[in-house]
């Protein structure tokens, strides 16, 4: 029951945090999801430095991280700073490329190439993010925030999720093929079913009350693409976290693991859904 409980309060903080952070502002929004990026990364670095015996700098991977997202977001509003910082942030990705001359570590390689893992599995899907979010207003001939399409992305996350654990929970004697018993023995084909069913019935609820954003068949694709590409992502952390032996990736949320527990479906979903958005013309 106490463990229950700490993770029910955990998790209701975290998904304050997200929704209110996401809906109030494009600020809030960016330095959410930038704290959100450094964190992931930083835990990232730990897991590599302890299990895979590289000596990559957490401090400066994660300063990476947020220098991305700071980029995509000053990108998406057209700011004039938007170059000079993809600059900055390719000045240190070199730096870190060069500094393994230097420090002489038993392994430069694995070292260059975790490093660059990092950021691309970790940092680049959540710098992705304003890509959804930012738009241009025909009318007012103005950028304008749309907090809706990042926000139904979480939600059609957590609905898939909890729709294929409570549908695996319920029939999973009934149905008992394993989606990927190699890599997360507990996962269902019938869960996955279920939840991605789920998933696409809260698309459609959506539509209903979105009328002015998307066509119905736009947002089910949407969903379909998140619970594909969620799933993949979960999985891949799976694998990531079974080849180095762990249960959770770290302990910053209690009851829940660590922040890349939280965020593994989204390492793959954002980016996918930003070419489904690109592929069938949603913005922009």
């Amino acid at each position: 029951m106490k463990n229950f409980l700490t993770r029910t309060l955990t998790g209701a903080i975290y998904v304050i945090l997200l929704v209110g952070c996401t809906v109030f502002s494009p600020v809030s929004a960016f330095f959410f999801f930038a704290l959100v990026a450094a964190a992931c990364v930083w835990e990232y670095c730990q897991l590599m430095n302890q299990y895979e015996g590289a000596s990559i700098s957490a401090p400066l991977s994660s300063l990476c991280a947020v220098i991305l997202v700071a980029a995509l977001w000053l990108l998406c509003i057209g700011s004039e700073s938007a170059p000079r910082t993809l600059a900055l942030y390719g000045l240190l990705l070199l730096y870190l490329m060069v500094s393994e001359l230097y420090r002489q570590a038993e392994n430069p390689l694995r070292n260059w190439g975790l490093t660059m893992l990092g950021q691309v599995y970790v940092a680049l899907p959540i710098s992705l993010l304003p890509l959804l979010s930012v738009s241009f207003n025909e009318e007012s001939g103005h950028l304008a925030y749309v907090w809706s399409y990042p926000m139904a992305l979480f939600i059609f996350l957590w609905t898939n999720d909890t729709g294929a654990y409570l549908c695996g929970m319920a029939l999973h004697n009934i149905f008992p093929a394993k989606l990927f018993p190699r890599i997360s023995p507990k996962k269902s084909w019938v869960g996955s079913i279920g939840g991605g069913l789920l998933t696409i019935l809260v698309s459609m609820l959506l539509a209903y009350f979105l009328t002015d954003t998307l066509p119905l068949w736009k947002w089910m694709g949407f969903a379909l693409v998140v619970v594909v590409f969620g799933t993949w992502g979960d999985l891949v952390e799976s694998l990531l976290k079974r080849h180095l032996g762990i249960k959770d990736s770290g302990h910053i949320l209690p009851g829940h693991g660590g922040m890349l527990d939280r965020f593994d479906s989204a390492l793959l979903a954002i980016p996918a859904v930003v070419i489904y958005f690109l592929l069938v013309g949603i913005y922009m």
